[in-house]
């Protein structure tokens, strides 16, 4: 009697841990290595339990690396643009591969017209600045969202002739 309701036990922290896991993707994709995370946080001691919550997750096809790179890049790129150096520290630190970032970063990710536009939006502030600094705080604006000198330099002149 003593072993069913051990195995009865089980089989409902299992079932929940799933509920709980399908609840946190469904929020929004989710890398990997945050499931990972999410599930040593939820039940450190457990890793057998941690293990076959993963295999579940990835037999039911909701771990992609790849499809949470590209969605990220995409909402990134909708909602508060950067850099690829920004992205891919960005994706790095979700545990994402780089060879995977790498691939979906060289797909189409037009920086230039990215820093272009985010420069649209900052520059009016700007301009009541005397030109060398307002070009300067644009410049450290564009560097912080991770965007490289060449293009920074690009957009300054394009935006600057602009004016």
């Amino acid at each position: 009697m003593e072993k069913n309701q051990k195995r009865v036990s089980k089989n409902l922290d299992f079932s929940k841990l799933l509920e709980r896991v399908l609840k946190f993707i469904s929020i929004r994709p989710r890398s990997q290595k945050e499931i990972i995370d999410y599930l040593q946080k939820k039940v450190p001691q457990k890793k057998d339990l941690q293990e076959k919550i993963l295999k579940e997750i990835e037999n039911l096809g909701l771990v992609d690396d790849q499809a949470f790179a590209c969605w990220w890049v995409e909402q990134r790129n909708t909602f508060r643009p950067k850099g690829k150096k920004a992205l891919f520290y960005e994706l790095r630190q979700k545990g994402v591969d780089n060879l995977i970032i790498e691939e979906i970063l060289a797909k189409g990710l037009d920086e230039l017209s990215l820093a272009y536009q985010l420069s649209q939006k900052r520059w009016p502030s700007f301009q009541k600045l005397p030109p060398q600094i307002a070009r300067e705080k644009l410049a450290g604006f564009l560097l912080r969202r991770g965007f490289n000198w060449e293009i920074i330099s690009k957009t300054l002149d394009k935006i600057t002739k602009k004016q």
